[in-house]
């Protein structure tokens, strides 16, 4: 199942200014995509699927899988998820699963402190009730055999092999999975197809990749000073037995801020020559009769260091700003299609590695915001948006504003539970006042409900909805929560 995304960002200055087209676009996807209402609605949409469509297969047993880009971004997921199946008071939990520790909310978290038992039982919960859903960041990708996981969610860009191994965690054989789903929200299926059409057929190399321009590659790295010999064979020592972050973290961060005194050509240089270099040993360790110990070193440090290197700098950003300019004002995500991809099988030709990988830094297209915005509408927000769908993404937002006003804040923790629904309703009535400079359709829709002495319904919903969704008494935790 295809999945595709309607959105509509509204410009919030009066001014015009010039930004980077190319980076603009990207920013603003990465904020609609990162934005807290776009994963709870991609949220709802899995958790009602599964117990739709997923929970009673393999006899009952089904396992689904969220695939995410970034631990933050499964994290997101993991709270969203346990949000959505607590509205529907489903008997099923989720399970998060990322490498090391993260800031999260001001707060350093892990796997354990999220799921309430350590990283190393995750395989086995995983197997039991209640749990149903496991969150991954970047494990569980490849390598990880659980024949009881029917679905995966995708929620990141996948390409060639990664696509292979990650989507091939549904193939394991069980008595009574009779087949398996998949819900993207962030592929193109042409790709998917293209991906596995690359693996799973006859595979013939059109050119020739010779294991000399890996010691080409590391005669251009060498000289750059990036990293030592020593640094090489230390890091993967530690990597190899399981070492903590904490030890391995200096050693790729001496080897950044030696990356970063570099010139902006040599930057490029270093950094195609690396991520080249990873790929053509990938490649060749397949095919070769032969290994080398320092290549396989070698590829392991530059494939982590790699991730941790910045753009080659090529001074001013001219991107820096739009974020701070702009404010979503609708999403919606849109079922498109069904599909099942089927391989081709006539035989695939695979071009030989190329010697360089493009860093290069593009030359910048300057561009109004305006024009900004309607180029990505016109990619993204092709659809008439309703008053309905500004509403929804408006009320969203009502919970987490008036929880961070002064008063009711201060009501919560020194008064009773009617003084602080007192409190609630006035900051959800201002808050409400406050969305006219952004849009009319909620105050709208607020205001005639109230005025119909005889059809109030929506004013009491939303105004019980806000205090239910916020209420954390403090001194007085015996009051209990009222409705207007």
């Amino acid at each position: 199942m295809i999945y595709e995304f309607k959105i509509h960002i509204i410009k919030t200055i009066e001014d015009d200014p010039l930004f980077d087209k190319k980076r603009a676009q990207s920013r603003l996807k990465y904020f609609v995509e990162t934005n807290e209402y776009a994963i709870q609605e991609k949220a709802n949409i899995m958790v009602e699927h599964f117990h739709t469509d997923v929970q009673m297969k393999i006899g009952g047993q089904a396992r689904a899988m969220v695939v995410t880009s970034e631990i933050k971004r499964a994290i997101e997921y993991y709270h969203a998820i346990n949000r959505s199946l607590k509205e529907r008071k489903s008997q099923y939990k989720a399970i998060v699963a990322f490498s090391g520790d993260v800031v999260w909310e001001g707060q350093t978290v892990n796997e354990a402190t999220l799921n309430g038992f350590p990283s190393a039982k995750i395989e086995k919960t995983f197997k039991k009730d209640p749990y149903r859903f496991l969150i991954v960041a970047d494990k569980f990708q490849t390598g990880y055999d659980e024949p009881l996981l029917h679905t995966m969610y995708v929620d990141k860009k996948l390409a060639d092999i990664k696509a292979v191994q990650t989507l091939s965690r549904l193939n394991r054989c069980y008595n009574g999975k009779n087949d398996t789903f998949i819900l993207d929200f962030a592929n193109n299926p042409e790709d998917i197809k293209k991906a596995f059409e690359r693996y799973y057929k006859t595979t013939i190399l059109s050119g020739e990749t010779d294991a000399n321009k890996l010691n080409d590659l590391i005669d251009e790295m060498e000289p750059l000073q990036v990293y030592t010999k020593q640094q090489v064979d230390t890091f993967v020592e530690l990597y190899l037995n399981n070492a903590e972050r904490e030890k391995l973290d200096p050693i790729l961060d001496t080897c950044v801020e030696n990356y970063k005194d570099l010139e902006m050509e040599e930057q490029i240089l270093f950094k195609s020559s690396a991520k080249t270099f990873v790929r053509t040993y990938n490649f060749l360790s397949a095919i070769l009769p032969y290994g080398s110990v320092d290549w396989e070193k070698l590829s392991i440090f530059l494939n982590l260091l790699v991730n941790k290197l910045p753009r080659p700098n090529n001074g001013d950003d001219l991107a820096e700003g739009i974020l701070e300019s702009v404010d979503l004002e609708s999403y919606r995500v849109v079922a498109q299609e069904t599909m099942s991809i089927s391989l081709a099988d006539e035989n695939a030709e695979i071009d030989p590695i190329p010697v360089s990988t493009d860093v290069g830094i593009p030359i910048p297209e300057l561009d109004t915001l305006t024009h900004i915005l309607e180029t990505f509408h016109d990619i993204w927000g092709d659809c008439d948006w309703t008053d309905e769908d500004r509403i929804r993404r408006q009320v969203a937002d009502l919970p987490d504003i008036v929880s961070r006003d002064e008063a009711y804040q201060n009501a919560m923790k020194y008064s009773d539970a009617q003084n602080a629904r007192d409190e609630s309703d006035r900051a959800t009535i201002e808050a409400i006042m406050n969305t006219i400079s952004t849009g009319m359709e909620l105050y709208e829709a607020f205001e005639s409900d109230k005025r119909n002495k005889n059809n109030q319904s929506f004013k009491k919903w939303l105004l019980d909805m806000v205090f239910n969704a916020t209420y954390k008494p403090g001194t007085h935790k015996d009051q209990p929560r009222v409705d207007g």
